[in-house]
């Protein structure tokens, strides 16, 4: 039953993540993710079968709360004013959008909290399992996102940072090897150790609005 809760938080996280990374793109001038129908929150439009399906299923699989994400939404680094800055900062709007809808879900779990009151017990249950796992499932993906292997956000926004020459050599090494090593971690169970230690201190932050 809570799997099924779960999925929707899920998806409307990740895609709110990708569409994040689009909007600013567009903000910037690069206008690739609107002309592509990508600038959207239709599920439909940001389903990937790795991302959204199949490691999903993994982390079931691993013990590893239930996340993933979403088919990339194209960005033209061409049409930015300034590629190399600009990239990064349509990197780091995902993971930044993830932690926004973290500190929101705490908040309205704290509302809840504090009408348990006014509420019935089955609904405030529900909400607080939903409102949890919203949390988590975002702060998941920002810490997922923010490693620093492209294709993830923490990859193009080392990028973003590095001299031309070794962001290039960097680029060049994980567009070959990045997806199968971020396959490899999640299926080896290896993510954990990365991504649950900077995770726990942010829902630890995050917990002091509760």
């Amino acid at each position: 039953m809570q799997f099924i809760l779960f999925i929707p938080i899920l998806f409307f996280s990740i895609i709110v993540h990708e569409f994040a990374h689009g909007y600013v793109a567009y903000r910037l001038g690069d206008n690739t993710a609107y002309y592509s129908g990508r600038l959207t929150l239709n599920p439909l439009a940001h389903v990937d079968f790795v991302g959204t399906i199949l490691v999903p299923l993994l982390c079931v699989g691993i013990g590893m709360p239930l996340f993933g994400w979403a088919k990339p939404v194209p960005v033209n680094p061409l049409n930015l004013p300034s590629p190399r800055k600009d990239m990064g900062k349509v990197a780091i709007a995902g993971p930044t959008v993830n932690l926004l809808l973290a500190v929101f879900f705490a908040i309205v779990l704290k509302i809840v909290i504090l009408s348990q009151g006014f509420l019935s017990a089955h609904l405030v249950q529900g909400l607080f399992v939903a409102l949890q796992y919203g949390i988590l499932v975002n702060v998941m993906l920002a810490v997922f996102n923010l490693m620093p292997i492209t294709p993830l956000d923490g990859g193009r926004i080392v990028t973003a940072l590095l001299p031309i020459n070794t962001a290039l050599s960097y680029d060049r090494f994980f567009s070959r090897y990045g997806m199968l090593i971020v396959i490899g971690l999640i299926a080896t169970g290896l993510i954990r150790y990365l991504i649950l230690p900077p995770a726990t201190l942010m829902l630890t932050l995050i917990g002091q609005i509760l």
